[in-house]
């Protein structure tokens, strides 16, 4: 059930509806990646999202501003215990200025109650700060 809760939360994601998008979060839903990485160093946003609105404000219109056109994602894994859901992926996308971005993520979603209440993000930093111009710091 956990997975399919996931799953259907990334065909959500890529309506970048913000209320649709809030829906799949509990209210005090967090959505942590690794301090100063480059996306929320370049978009001048937190690392550490916290609220089914914040997270659906960042997927819906902070996302677009610098991954701009072709994003796509090519799922590796989702691994399930129990409410817990590992999914690892490698997204491609046409930044902003025109680049190619590719990078591989590792996502631990936690699920209650139906609805996703914690995201831990980790991803390659050093080539993320690379493609996107910005000194790595983690």
């Amino acid at each position: 059930m956990s997975a399919e809760i996931v799953q259907q939360a990334w065909q959500t994601f890529r309506t970048r509806d913000p209320e649709r998008i809030a829906a799949v979060f509990t209210p005090d839903a967090e959505w942590l990646a690794p301090p100063g990485n480059a996306t929320a160093t370049t978009l001048g946003i937190s690392h550490h999202m916290i609220g089914g609105e914040e997270i659906a404000r960042f997927l819906a219109i902070d996302f677009p501003r610098l991954f701009a056109k072709d994003v796509e994602v090519a799922f590796r894994g989702f691994h399930v215990a129990g409410d817990v859901v590992v999914v690892e992926e490698t997204m491609t996308a046409t930044l902003a200025d025109g680049r190619p971005y590719r990078n591989d993520y590792c996502l631990v979603f936690e699920v209650h109650n139906g609805l996703i209440h914690r995201v831990r993000e980790y991803l390659d930093t050093a080539s993320g700060a690379r493609q996107l111009g910005v000194p790595a710091t983690t």
